[in-house]
């Protein structure tokens, strides 16, 4: 088995390149409207941007800075197949312009922009980032009325285009019943609400950290199992440091990474060669959760009922019977913009690594970031 991965350094806003219905995901984090670490980004590609903060206009900015982004997600809604979907990690903003001080809701007007494109909305996940410490506050401490509450989470908001994805073919339906998940992975993954720390940039260049907001490797690889299945294209149309493009590896989809910065282009290939390590862990430590949380589930409800076909071991409902994760092989760089990757096809159950183990044998100070 193996898998394509390509980077692709140009402006997000002109997408053509991607032929139309052609993916089956999407999995993003864009630039936050408001959040000043961006302002300079907008401001280049949009100079009334600028005169507006500068005139203390933040309603008209937030508009402006969202109409670039909206240019994006009609590339978005264009590109992805009938069934398909896309996940936009998104926070809102809190900002003084001027003597005012107020909320920019990002996540609405994004929802308002895929919902006028046709996307339909589905339940959003809050993610809280746990970044923040327990007695910080804002405004005026503890005299009322101007204190304000902190903003502690951001919002995975979750779209599909049109109706639901049907699966007809024989192979279709075993490709799906390969890429399920398990029964207990599915009560964590579909709660609204996520509690994953943030993770810290490995970038050294100051002008690549002013790009770049990198989520967390647990939020793209869960969205990639939950909304696709093994084979699928994934894309995210503001790549980064790639962390989407290295849980797609992990997870035995394509992909497409595409961002602006050329300079991006190097981290990712010094990056990529930890991949295999990451993604090995995961997998591994799937599996051995699932392993011990069948021996608890033994113990207090009594033998399930089901069994997985490729590991021998047990499950608790019916479609989790073909399910398999396949580690990663090998990385091949076919050039500097495209990978692919080979995974072992026998299903195999390695004893779980620790990350701690992955850290020593990590060759490189951004590998260590990265893991």
């Amino acid at each position: 088995m193996e898998t394509t991965h390509k980077l692709i350094f140009s402006d997000s806003r002109y997408l053509d390149l991607i032929p139309d219905n052609s993916i089956d995901l999407i999995v993003t984090s864009p630039p936050y409207p408001m959040i000043e670490m961006w302002d300079t980004i907008f401001g280049q590609i949009n100079p009334g941007i600028n005169a507006a903060l500068n005139a203390y206009d933040g309603s008209t900015a937030f508009e402006l800075m969202n109409m670039e982004l909206d240019k994006v997600w009609k590339h978005v809604v264009r590109m992805l197949r009938p069934g398909a979907w896309a996940c936009i990690n998104i926070g809102d903003a809190t900002r003084k312009i001027g003597n005012g001080f107020q909320l920019y809701s990002n996540h609405t007007r994004i929802t308002q922009s895929l919902n006028s494109l046709g996307m339909q909305s589905l339940p959003v996940i809050l993610w809280r980032k746990q970044t923040n410490a327990p007695n910080k506050f804002m405004g005026s401490g503890m005299l009322p009325a101007g204190a304000y509450v902190t903003l502690e989470h951001e919002y995975i908001l979750i779209f599909r285009k049109g109706s639901k994805r049907t699966f007809v073919k024989p192979e279709e339906i075993h490709n799906r019943q390969q890429s399920s998940f398990f029964w207990e992975e599915r009560n964590v993954w579909f709660s609204d609400i996520w509690d994953l720390k943030g993770i810290r940039q490995p970038l050294n260049h100051s002008s690549l950290r002013e790009r770049s907001a990198a989520f967390p490797f647990e939020i793209a690889y869960r969205l990639i199992n939950m909304y696709s299945v093994r084979n699928d294209w994934v894309v995210d149309p503001f790549m980064g440091t790639g962390t989407t493009t290295f849980a797609a590896i992990s997870s035995c989809r394509n992909s497409i990474g595409v961002d602006v910065e050329p300079n991006f282009a190097q981290l990712i290939n010094d990056l990529v060669g930890s991949v295999p390590q990451l993604a090995n862990y995961y997998i591994s430590k799937r599996l051995n959760d699932h392993l011990t949380f069948i021996k608890n589930y033994e113990s207090q409800k009594g033998t399930t009922k089901h069994t997985n076909q490729n590991y021998g071991f047990p499950v608790v409902t019916s479609q989790e019977r073909s399910l398999i994760l396949n580690y990663v092989d090998r990385i091949i760089n076919e050039s500097e913009s495209s990978y692919r990757v080979f995974y072992e096809e026998r299903p195999l159950i390695r004893e779980e690594t620790s990350l701690q183990k992955m850290i020593s044998k990590a060759t490189t100070k951004d590998q260590l970031e990265l893991l």
